[in-house]
């Protein structure tokens, strides 16, 4: 599978995608949202969505970081798992909630917001957002441009 189009070959696009990265950068490295629970997020996002590029980026540097092979074969069914904490199963509802929006769900309940707040400051969580739309942005441009995974090594992004 070969991608349909060379996005930073166009300058306009390429300009635009510079500025997406580097907000994404800032949420990872400026705010105090734990990276484990951002790179949770990121790949539960990812791998509702189909996304194949983003489900080997994030579920790669879930390991890297050191997580267990267990714990990121297990996102997919969080639910069903005994190895994550009730902080973690909250930003995987969010996400969840977050991804489906369009499914007809109705949005994220006040429930699961509710459950949310008792584990993030009012920071973490506007981080916790920002994250999920920004991740379910990049799912859309990697299904939609038919980006492939399984290149991803860790650290290619500085």
């Amino acid at each position: 599978m070969e991608p349909r189009l060379n996005l930073l070959g166009t300058p306009v696009v390429a300009k635009a995608l510079k500025h997406f990265a580097s907000a994404s950068r800032t949420l990872i490295t400026e705010s105090s949202l734990p990276r484990t629970i951002q790179d949770l997020v990121m790949l539960r996002s990812s791998q509702i969505n189909g996304c194949g590029y983003c489900t080997d980026v994030h579920s790669k540097d879930l390991l890297h970081a050191g997580e267990s092979t267990t714990r990121v074969n297990l996102v997919a069914a969080w639910r069903e798992s005994s190895v994550f904490t009730d902080a973690e199963r909250a930003a995987l509802e969010l996400a969840e909630q977050g991804t489906r929006i369009a499914d007809g769900a109705g949005g994220v309940t006040d429930e699961a917001w509710a459950n949310a707040a008792k584990h993030f400051d009012e920071e973490q969580l506007a981080v916790l957002v920002a994250f999920i739309a920004i991740i379910n942005s990049s799912n859309r441009l990697g299904v939609i441009n038919r980006i492939p995974g399984g290149n991803y090594t860790p650290g290619d992004f500085g």
